[in-house]
């Protein structure tokens, strides 16, 4: 039996149109049907996590954060962060890595459990050249435009030493992201928004942090009686992961003690940047009218068909045109990655949370476990398979698609990928998380919603072994009777499998690249400081 699962403040927890283009013809396939039921999971820090994406890196999103604000004072607001554009290279210019002015960004969020979005926050981007030109010299009797998008050092918003700004718009839809009704979010200044030129070095933005503090802008959110805020900028990568040796057929005995657990096996924080939309939201403006556990996942959208423009120019190098067609998507870090096989990543990242099913074998019956049993049994000392036999997969099912019932699961149960955080939940201080999250009794964390510094790559390796099959200490937190913090009681089996069919599950899985909250801002946008492309201390 799955005991009876309660947050600590007791929350009472409890197919619209068909998508554009193949995903039509999908729908009529009685498997899917069938599949419905249990569909997949995609957890995707997405760094070119699928084949058409690694063509389009200004739309590839790859990480999501959602979780209740844990600055000082912010207690009543959740915050989301979206990162887009992965492995930038501090140093990438001369342009570096300004949003795609043709695509549309979004933060979309289901607050009743049905799959489908309640609200979207929409993100619309425009560069400009200044008067046209941007920054011009003359030359003799010519004025000529500059090869750079700035002449000299730049402190604050349109600086007359940047030659070429870049600002968005923020619209809230409701109900449908294409069709809902829109309203413009606004700030003091209006509908329109500025974003920070990227950390090009020291000598071109003496101090960075000042400066893009100055980008924080308190919006109107049309519904909502509080204030929220926004940030659009470049950011330092806080996703803690191993790339290299990961990826090359996992070339680590991944268990605590067989590899150094230390920043210098982290090939991302660190060493690259991303490029970061975070909003802050008031939590009585996202909960509707379920029971405070809100699902959510961001997409980025570009027109159906575009045509190189054999005459380019700085405001047009292609003619785009027809409606807008999801080109990425992520919620969940890391399964288009290693979950998703090769043939369908990118149909997931084109398809929404209520066609999931169309995928749903890759996490029922999972093949990264069995590649791990492939390359280490022999390394763990194994006799037999350590793959997890419990199939199919029920713990993932939960974790990643459902919820955990009385826990993060909606009033309404769409088995779907999506982010849920039950809102109820207080915040954990920075300095008083777990980067294991949930599993290590900080309901505040991962996977019930995901904070910047919980080690989702230890998390999940963990659970994909197994994890869920064996005794969790949780009873006490999770309000099951008779369960008492620190005792034996405390540790419970969540019924969905049994020790025996997870014989590794108990270990503690490792990719050697740690990350801890208290090495990330404790303030709104929350990740650090870009690294600069030329002086200051590049190892931050």
């Amino acid at each position: 039996m799955t005991p009876e699962l309660r947050s600590p403040t007791k929350p009472d927890l409890g197919g619209r149109r068909s998508h554009r283009h193949v995903f039509t013809d999908l729908l009529a396939i009685s498997a899917i049907a069938m599949m419905a039921a249990i569909p997949m999971s995609s957890q995707a820090s997405s760094h070119r996590e699928a084949p058409g994406i690694t063509e389009r890196p200004k739309v590839d999103g790859t990480d999501f954060y959602m979780f209740r604000s844990y600055e000082a004072g912010r207690e009543n607001f959740v915050t989301f962060i979206a990162n887009y554009i992965p492995l930038q290279a501090p140093y990438g210019g001369p342009n570096y890595f300004t949003m795609d002015p043709d695509a549309i960004y979004e933060i979309h969020i289901d607050n009743n459990g049905d799959a489908v979005e309640d609200m979207t926050f929409q993100f619309d981007f425009d560069n400009n050249l200044v008067n046209g030109t941007g920054v011009t010299l003359n030359i003799g009797d010519k004025t000529n435009a500059i090869p750079l998008r700035y002449a000299g050092p730049i402190d604050s918003v349109a600086d007359a030493n940047q030659g070429e700004l870049e600002s968005y718009t923020i619209t809230l839809r409701s109900a449908d992201r294409r069709t809902g009704a829109s309203q413009s979010i606004t700030g003091a200044s209006g509908a329109t928004f500025a974003k920070p030129i990227d950390y090009v070095g020291t000598k071109t933005l003496p101090d960075y942090e000042a400066y893009a503090n100055q980008f924080i802008y308190d919006v109107t959110i049309p519904g909502c009686a509080t204030q929220g805020r926004v940030f659009v900028g470049q950011r330092a990568e806080a996703f803690a992961v191993n790339l290299g040796e990961v990826f090359d057929l996992v070339n680590l005995v991944p268990l605590e003690g067989s590899i150094e657990n230390t920043r210098a096996n982290d090939d991302l924080i660190g060493e690259a940047n991303v490029t970061s939309i975070a909003m802050e939201v008031p939590i009585d403006c996202v909960t509707g009218s379920g029971n405070g556990v809100i699902g959510a996942w961001t997409t980025a959208s570009l027109p159906q068909a575009g045509l190189n423009d054999p005459l380019p120019n700085y405001e047009q190098t292609t003619q785009y045109g027809g409606a807008f067609v999801q080109v990425s998507r992520l919620s969940a870090p890391l399964v288009n990655e290693i979950v998703i096989g090769l043939p369908d990543k990118d149909l997931f990242n084109a398809a929404e949370p209520t066609l999931d099913g169309a995928l749903a074998d890759y996490v029922t019956h999972p093949t990264f476990p069995a590649l791990i049993d492939i390359l280490f049994r022999d390394a763990l000392g194994a006799d037999s398979n350590i793959a997890p036999s419990n199939l199919p997969r029920t713990d993932l099912v939960a974790a990643f698609l459902t919820g955990l019932e009385g826990f993060n699961q909606q009033s309404t149960v769409t088995p779907s990928e999506m982010m849920r955080l039950n809102t109820a939940i207080p915040a954990t201080p920075r300095d008083q998380q777990s980067s294991f999250g949930v599993v290590a009794e900080d309901l505040a964390g991962f996977p019930n919603g995901r904070r910047p510094g919980d080690d989702v790559v230890d998390i999940e390796l963990r659970v994909a072994m197994g994890a869920l099959c064996h005794p969790v200490p949780l009873g006490a937190e999770l309000g099951v009777a008779g369960a008492v913090e620190d005792t034996d009681s405390d540790l419970i089996n969540l019924g969905f499998c049994t020790p025996d069919q997870a014989p590794v599950g108990n270990q503690p899985f490792i990719d050697g690249a740690p990350i801890s909250a208290s090495e990330l801002q404790n303030a709104f946008p929350y990740l650090n400081t870009p690294l600069p492309g030329a002086g200051g201390d590049e190892t931050q």
